[in-house]
């Protein structure tokens, strides 16, 4: 049994959930409040971070990254980090800008402040990040349309884990209404090529408990 443990609006969570859909693989998902710090999954992963997968009775792998290089090396088809070393690199590098860039400027001020304060009873949200993410978020999206109206997909002409990690912190954002879609159509285009894939489909039927997603979430003609 392959077992994921994982948050719902965590960007690295969604990311290996949609490899993992990528490439067809059942999966038990299993939630886990990382802030109560149970010495179960602590034995799991010493980090009490998510996600953590485990494999077969295998030794649980923790880190999103890892998670999908493994993933797509012992799963090859479909390919998500395939072509030249010049062409990975970019793969890389892109998920890098999204998984830490973006993930620091944009999503740490919003889905941080709005759903992790809530969930860790931290106290008010700080409007001041707030406002930072809602700024930061725009430049991302002028930097992703300038991609995408030079390529076919982000990181080159085939889908990669570039778009899907791009497309896991998007969704994060997007999940509370905050992304300005109107303002970069290219980006918009891009993320409902994304968001229609199968893949995808799970992740659109996440809520959380009193804190339902926006009306147009799950839309694909958003």
């Amino acid at each position: 049994m392959r077992i994921l443990y994982h948050q719902c609006l965590s960007p690295f969570c969604r990311k290996v959930r949609l490899v993992l859909a990528e490439k067809r693989l059942e999966c038990e998902l299993r939630l886990e409040p990382v802030w109560e710090c149970r010495p179960e999954f602590l034995a799991i992963n010493p980090a009490g971070e998510v996600p953590v997968l485990i494999e077969d009775g295998e030794a649980p792998f923790a880190d999103a990254q890892a998670i999908a290089e493994y993933l797509d090396e012992r799963h090859p088809e479909p390919p998500l980090l395939a072509g030249t070393p010049r062409e990975r690199a970019e793969v890389r590098r892109l998920v890098g800008w999204f998984d830490g860039k973006f993930n620091a400027e944009v999503t740490q001020n919003l889905v941080g402040e709005k759903v992790m304060s809530r969930l860790l009873r931290l106290g008010q949200p700080n409007s001041a990040a707030i406002r930072q993410g809602h700024a930061n978020v725009r430049a991302h999206l002028d930097y992703m349309s300038w991609l995408i109206e030079r390529r076919n997909w982000l990181a080159g002409e085939q889908m990669t884990l570039a778009d899907l990690t791009a497309a896991a912190h998007l969704s994060c954002i997007d999940y509370l209404g905050d992304v300005p879609w109107d303002a970069f159509e290219e980006a918009k285009i891009w993320y409902a090529r994304v968001k229609s894939r199968r893949s995808f489909r799970s992740i659109l039927t996440d809520s959380i408990p009193g804190l339902p997603p926006v009306s147009t979430y799950a839309d694909l003609d958003f």
